[in-house]
């Protein structure tokens, strides 16, 4: 008896040995025509057993494809499709550049300075002052997530102030978000029912 892992090792497992023992049939086969008979029945029998490939935009040329790599490009006939090359299977892709950006404190990340940048062109008045403090607050839970030890309200004010370069400071009425329930001080939270 032969056991799989004594055997030649799958080149595309999810089609089956049975299927790689056809192709390998089919290399062998002399006459060209012949050759290419079996190799079309080969791409049909692939088409049945896997019939969920059919939903996949240009499933047959995937198959063809599937052929060549299955054939290890051995395979002698005429392609329907131009198959894709050893080369650009094998070829490692190219790597992504990542946006690096300065920023001055890596804890509020790269939208909270964009975010400061905006806010001190804005003209002076209640709406700046608002997104103001839902910006402090959200610099407080920010740096809270960051470091618990180092959280300090006076921080935050700093940072707001220097992020904005002096133009925007917190009014000295502005109460912080408790970190913990991420209400207002003064504000009664719901309490669940039980």
């Amino acid at each position: 008896m032969k056991y799989n892992t004594q055997r030649q090792q799958l080149i595309l497992p999810e089609y089956g040995r049975t299927i790689q023992e056809m192709v390998d049939i089919c290399v062998g086969i002399e006459d060209r025509e012949e050759r290419q008979q079996c190799a079309n029945t080969i791409v049909r029998i692939m088409t049945i057993m896997n019939p969920a490939v059919r939903q996949q935009p240009n499933f047959e040329h995937r198959l063809w494809d599937h052929l060549a790599i299955m054939s290890d490009y051995k395979l002698d006939i005429d392609w329907p499709f131009p198959i894709v090359q050893k080369a650009e299977i094998q070829a490692r892709p190219k790597p992504l550049k990542y946006p690096m950006q300065r920023i001055r404190y890596r804890h509020y990340g790269h939208l909270t300075e964009a975010f400061m940048a905006e806010l001190k062109q804005m003209p002076d008045n209640d709406e700046r002052e608002e997104l103001a403090g839902m910006m402090a607050n959200f610099m407080k839970r920010s740096l809270y997530n960051f470091n618990r030890d180092a959280m300090d309200e006076q921080k935050v004010a700093d940072d707001l102030n220097h992020y904005t370069e002096g133009n925007v400071s917190l009014q000295p009425k502005f109460q912080f978000a408790s970190v913990s329930s991420g209400h207002l001080p003064g504000q009664n939270a719901k309490k669940k029912k039980k």
